[in-house]
């Protein structure tokens, strides 16, 4: 495996924040709104994101949910890759279960070759929906089959990002195209770089798996925020140098929403509680707006879930939401910190970061 460039990997802190601030797009879909609407809102954040210093910018895979239109995320990014000049691009993550190693190598190797040097390629394991949608997209049923061979296809994807079949493998002969294999057909001259492959996790099976490896992961604070710490003692115990990385390197995904004032920002995040529990409930849909959101007579499991949901949001002003996140960068010890927003409607997702991006003096242009 070639040695892949630190900077490629390792974000540098911009204005007064002490790791890189990054985000990660849901693509949500507010009641009344449409998914082109919602797409148009992810290239107006992604470039507020550029033009503001954020380090990258990371799209989802979820299926079947009518409130996430991140269903396909290599088509995302191309079209974001078509609007924006410098901010790393990339998947957080692809659910490598759900797809063919190869194919997700043409895909991710198309947008290298669209957005050279600006593409990361984050994989999980699980399959970012319920099991009969999984089933529906794998056209089988054996669904703890694709989790346990999670490290079989990391393998046979990495092999196909870096052309590097052993002689006599029933592989060998295949290329994943754009890929290594131009810069070594005769006559080629294209450059045999590759996206950089991140572990996705919300357990300790990816953290494991990342530090045995050498590589960079990402962990979903956002959702599984009480596995946060473990998860990542583990990958860092776990750690070996590789040719990608000598040293750890942790991004955690963090819900963080800023507002002009508190109650705003509790109405913002309600609507997103809301959307949960419709989705933890069986009931998925559209995310709903806030007015509806404070008018909903929560059950008392509904209230109790929806508290200890919004435990793990940091939101408020936009001082409160940078003491929030800088709290927790010192207390995970995470070394980047990327921040999804999921509200009911694109202007206040815009606002929030715009008011995080203030409250860093991250760069205005």
């Amino acid at each position: 495996m070639d040695e892949i460039r630190g900077d490629e990997i390792r974000g540098k802190a911009e204005g007064t924040a002490t790791v890189p601030l990054s985000v990660l797009d849901l693509v949500t879909v507010g009641q009344g709104r449409t998914a082109s609407q919602a797409l148009r809102t992810s290239v107006d954040i992604a470039r507020l994101a550029e033009r503001r210093g954020f380090h990258r910018y990371w799209v989802a895979e979820h299926h079947s949910m009518p409130g996430v239109a991140s269903s396909s995320p290599a088509v995302i990014l191309a079209h974001l890759a078509a609007h924006t000049e410098r901010i790393r691009l990339g998947s957080g993550g692809v659910m490598l279960p759900n797809h063919a190693p190869l194919v997700i190598a043409e895909q991710f190797g198309t947008l290298e070759a669209m957005a050279p040097g600006r593409i990361d390629l984050g994989l999980g394991r699980a399959p970012g929906t319920d099991g009969a949608t999984a089933a529906a997209l794998r056209r089988s049923d054996r669904l703890n089959e694709g989790a346990d061979d999670f490290p079989q296809q990391l393998a046979e994807l990495t092999r196909f990002l870096d052309d590097d079949f052993p002689d006599g493998h029933p592989y060998a002969r295949i290329h994943a195209v754009p890929g290594p294999v131009q810069a070594t057909a005769e006559g080629g001259v294209q450059s045999p770089a590759r996206p950089p492959l991140w572990l996705l996790g919300s357990s300790g099976f990816s953290a494991r798996l990342a530090g045995v490896l050498g590589l960079p992961f990402a962990f979903a604070h956002h959702f599984s925020a009480q596995n946060t710490i473990p998860a990542l003692d583990l990958y860092r115990e776990s750690f070996r140098p590789s040719a990608v990385l000598d040293a750890p390197y942790a991004l955690i995904g963090v819900a963080a929403l800023a507002a002009d004032d508190e109650r705003e920002a509790r109405r913002q995040v309600l609507s997103g509680a809301l959307s949960m529990v419709r989705l933890r409930t069986g009931r998925p849909g559209l995310v709903p707006t806030p007015e509806e959101a404070e008018a909903y007579a929560f059950s008392p499991m509904e209230r109790e879930f929806v508290d200890g949901w919004l435990t793990n949001i940091v939101h408020g002003t936009a001082d409160e939401v940078r003491t929030g996140l800088d709290d927790l960068a010192k207390r995970t010890g995470a070394d980047e910190l990327m921040i999804t927003a999921n509200a009911h409607g694109g202007e206040a997702r815009l606002r929030s970061y715009e008011l995080i991006a203030d409250a860093y003096g991250l760069p205005t242009d």
